[in-house]
């Protein structure tokens, strides 16, 4: 990150949003329940600190909120992983449930217990889903109810 601050601002912004941010720790956020994890926070502030570097500014906490958005949202997406990793977690266990069902049917843990309380906090913080609506596979979907403007945060 400190490397970042020789290069010019457009150039070290992208690879900040592209390279060392939310993608960098993906697959990780998708593949293992790791939504309470205070790394995750840790990461957040390395971000934060890289991107007030490269800018040459003292983010606010709205200013910091704002960057994090969706660029269609205004913001420059660098995504926080804190944010991230509940939906990215019920995105990727949605997508494998039947899958992970044929495997372990035969097995005496037939219940993904981490899917379960992490799906029960989701539902407890933005409502129950209808009956009708099958779990997303798509992050998007439960991405869309965890950004700030989404979560009754004021607007930019």
């Amino acid at each position: 990150m400190d490397r970042l601050s020789l290069l010019s601002a457009q150039d070290a912004l992208l690879l900040l949003r592209v390279s060392f941010s939310a993608p960098r720790v993906q697959h990780l956020l998708r593949c293992s329940p790791s939504v309470d994890n205070p790394a995750l926070d840790l990461f957040d502030g390395h971000l934060r600190s890289a991107l007030s570097r490269v800018t040459n500014t003292s983010l606010s906490d709205t200013q910091w909120l704002q960057a994090s958005l969706p660029i269609k949202h205004g913001g420059l997406c660098i995504r926080q992983v804190c944010l991230l990793s509940l939906p990215a977690f019920l995105a990727s266990a949605a997508s494998t449930s039947d899958l992970q069902s044929q495997i372990l049917l035969a097995s005496a843990c037939t219940a993904d217990t981490h899917f379960e309380t992490y799906f029960t906090d989701w539902q407890g913080a933005h409502g129950p889903l209808s009956p009708s609506d099958p779990l997303s596979v798509k992050q998007s979907v439960w991405d869309y109810f965890v950004l700030p403007y989404n979560r009754g945060v004021s607007h930019f």
